[in-house]
């Protein structure tokens, strides 16, 4: 399974873990992805969609999920996120 946000292009940083006597290991930063369906106005039915939680709440402000992949960059959608978007565009022209 991929741990990758859906809608921002998200992925699992590196770092170190840092002990008081300063020695380093490595760690993974994962970010916090979740499954979420969303209900879309103009396609009429559900997206399910991996997003991080900082992709939840942009969704949230801009309006729901047809509001943000019309104002999303296509190169940062997944290509199930692409594939929506451009069934969303040929909906509204």
């Amino acid at each position: 399974m991929s741990n990758k946000c859906e809608l921002t292009g998200k992925r699992p940083l590196k770092g170190h873990n840092v002990s008081h006597a300063n020695n380093k290991t490595k760690r993974k930063f994962n970010p916090s992805i979740k499954k979420i369906k969303f209900k879309s106005d103009i396609l009429k039915k559900n997206i399910t969609l991996k997003v991080s939680n900082a992709a939840l709440r942009t969704v949230d402000f801009k309006g729901g999920i047809d509001k943000f992949l019309l104002s999303a960059k296509a190169f940062k959608l997944s290509k199930r996120a692409k594939k929506y978007r451009n069934k969303i565009v040929l909906k509204e022209a």
